[in-house]
């Protein structure tokens, strides 16, 4: 499964990087490793609203649940987010990121605080 982070360079400017999420199989379901969190939140953002510049207030898995987002790193580089996808955000210093919910739904997603 993939999973794109969200970081920032020893300059301050973030940029996504592709992960792999790794399984670990037992005798019912394949897992990942246990992760500890500290707390879940879902968000809903109005349809069209943009976040400018900003930086994730903590390592959070940012888990789109409706609706669509992009996301702007301090490269240029845009990714869109759909239902299903994840995001690993770190970026808790320099410039950050503009997020932007595109379409005409609000864009719902779930924060694991880590």
């Amino acid at each position: 499964m993939q999973v794109v982070r969200i970081y920032a360079d020893k300059d301050g400017m973030s940029h996504f990087e592709d992960i792999e999420f790794s399984f670990e199989s037992d005798k019912r379901t394949d897992r990942s490793p246990l992760q500890a969190a500290t707390g879940v939140v879902v968000h809903r953002v109005p349809a069209e609203r943009v976040i400018d510049w900003h930086t994730a207030p903590r390592r959070q898995y940012v888990v789109t649940l409706s609706g669509e987002w992009e996301i702007e790193c301090g490269d240029g580089t845009v990714r869109r987010f759909s239902p299903g996808d994840v995001m690993l955000a770190e970026d808790q210093t320099g410039k950050g990121h503009i997020s932007r919910v595109v379409g005409s739904e609000p864009h719902i997603f779930m924060t694991v605080h880590l």
